[in-house]
């Protein structure tokens, strides 16, 4: 098997085993990062970074260090700030930027920080392109060029981690990070053909993560298989006292709760007692054929497993679209309002005022998406209009929390597609903003709620593109989710298909 075939897991034991060098093996990736420019995943190569950190990992190895995931090379999206690379989070505005520290998630990735624990030793090779402010379900909203999709590349990857899902997808990575406000890890990796998981909100910090919508924001890992995300999940989380909303719990082992075994199962049926719910309302007539067909698949693939399949209803499902673009764009308005000419980023070069280069500043820095989301967020925030569009939508979001909760009384998982077809061609959607917000009908519900889900390769729908099958836990249900999904994949090869000529 070729290095770049290999996934964390298998790095991870051929690095232990050193049948391979972490210097190696970051060569490897970084030439075949040169060779796929074309593909748009990176805005940032640190090749003598990486280079310089894969040969301090294998020094540290050599001296009995057993980090957990010491020499392995990652990346992360542009979103996450990083003291050594430039972070843009895909748009004009911060173009250049450099942060004089690092985000938690990077941090507890590499190397720790000074008073914290000590990291997990991955190596970052740069940084991969997202949609603007992680604005976009397609890639294309980036002010530095699309990401293409590695399956098809006159389509989209998803978004809006394009970049990191196409980077891993194309066997660039073993892994990346991404963020998921309202699908942007889910959505990408069932377009491309991998696995990722959004944690419960509040489990991965967001100190240092450029916000977009903060109180939905939640970073996560996209990876070739459950075990992969598992690994980089039980490193990336955790309580971090520099974030308001982070989760007081103890640090969790998300490897080791995905492989525990549950009471009363056999080998042959991992999954015995495990109740998956089907919401009738993830199972639309107008789902896509090839989607339906590949998701029912996996569905039975399950069912020989031992778990049984339990009809649910979320009935706020439809509802999930128009609450959650008020929620998201007022939080965005105020977020973004940071960026302004004055502290940091892009400035006019020429204006009037102090106003005028407010004004100037934005509308230069600022792309059509962004501006768009802006003065949605601003206007469901103004006087006038605040009780009748964004309390009632915060009203609404507590009800279809409170439906999956009652819908928990019935099943433990929550299963469905991840989005209503496969990915579309470029620029298919560029002209109708509303087709592309409706395509994240069946991943909004869980962010809204601030549950775990997580997207796993169900096959492949038509002309060739991969499906992805949605599974959704119960707040701080990651291992179970991880464990299912695990079993899913120790019986298909879905998640090891990868595209043609990779």
């Amino acid at each position: 098997m070729m290095l770049h075939e290999m996934g964390v897991a298998a790095l991870r034991r051929a690095l232990a085993a050193k049948s391979v060098s972490s210097e190696e093996l970051v060569g490897h990736l970084l030439a075949r990062i040169a060779a796929e420019k074309s593909l748009g995943a990176f805005l940032h190569v640190d090749a003598e970074g990486a280079s310089a950190a894969a040969r301090a990992a294998d020094a540290r190895r050599a001296a009995g260090d057993s980090a957990p995931l010491l020499g392995i090379p990652i990346a992360h999206k542009d979103v996450f700030v990083t003291a050594s690379m430039p972070t843009s989070a895909g748009s004009k505005i911060l173009a250049g930027y450099r942060s004089p520290f690092d985000a938690t998630v990077v941090a507890r990735l590499g190397d720790g920080e000074p008073g914290h624990a000590p990291g997990a030793g991955a190596i970052s090779l740069g940084k991969l392109n997202c949609d603007e402010f992680a604005m976009g379900s397609a890639n294309e909203n980036s002010a530095f060029g699309a990401v293409l999709n590695p399956w098809d590349r006159t389509r989209v990857p998803g978004g809006s981690s394009g970049g990191s899902a196409a980077a891993v997808a194309a066997r660039l990575l073993p892994a990346a990070t991404g963020t998921d406000t309202g699908g942007s890890i889910r959505q990408p990796a069932s377009f491309s053909g991998i696995t990722g998981i959004k944690p419960t909100y509040g489990v991965c910090s967001r100190y240092g993560m450029i916000a977009f919508a903060s109180s939905l924001d939640q970073a996560g890992p996209l990876a070739r298989s459950a075990e992969d995300c598992a690994l980089l999940l039980s490193a990336m989380s955790g309580f971090d006292e520099r974030d308001a909303t982070s989760a007081q719990r103890p640090p969790q082992d998300f490897h080791a709760q995905m492989l525990q075994s549950r009471d009363g199962v056999s080998k042959a049926l991992p999954l015995a007692g495990l109740r998956i719910g089907l919401p009738r309302e993830f199972f639309p007539a107008n789902l896509a054929s090839d989607v339906a067909a590949a998701v029912h698949a996996a569905l039975a693939e399950l069912e020989k497993l031992g778990a049984s399949l339990v009809d649910v209803s979320l009935p706020r499902t439809e509802l999930s679209i128009p609450v959650y673009y008020i929620i998201a764009p007022a939080e965005a308005s105020s977020n973004l309002s940071r960026f302004d000419g004055v502290k940091f980023g892009h400035r006019a070069t020429q204006y009037s005022d102090l106003a005028d280069m407010y004004r100037k500043t934005r509308s230069e820095g600022f792309g059509p998406e962004v501006k768009r989301r802006i003065m949605i967020g601003t206007y469901v925030l103004s006087h006038g209009y605040y009780d009748a569009y964004y309390l009632q939508a915060q009203k609404l979001r507590r009800m279809i929390a409170d439906d999956f909760q009652r819908c928990f009384a019935d099943c433990d998982l929550i299963a469905g597609p991840v989005a209503p077809s496969v990915a579309w061609k470029l620029g298919e959607k560029g002209n109708d903003p509303i087709q592309a917000y409706l395509a994240d009908i069946f991943t909004l519900p869980a962010s809204l709620a601030g549950l775990p889900g997580m997207s796993l390769p169900a096959g492949f729908g038509a002309q060739g593109m991969p499906v992805g099958l949605q599974l959704i836990g119960n707040y701080f249900a990651e291992g179970q989710l991880l464990h299912a999904a695990h079993a899913l994949q120790q019986a298909t090869d879905w998640h090891a298909q990868a595209p043609a000529g990779v």
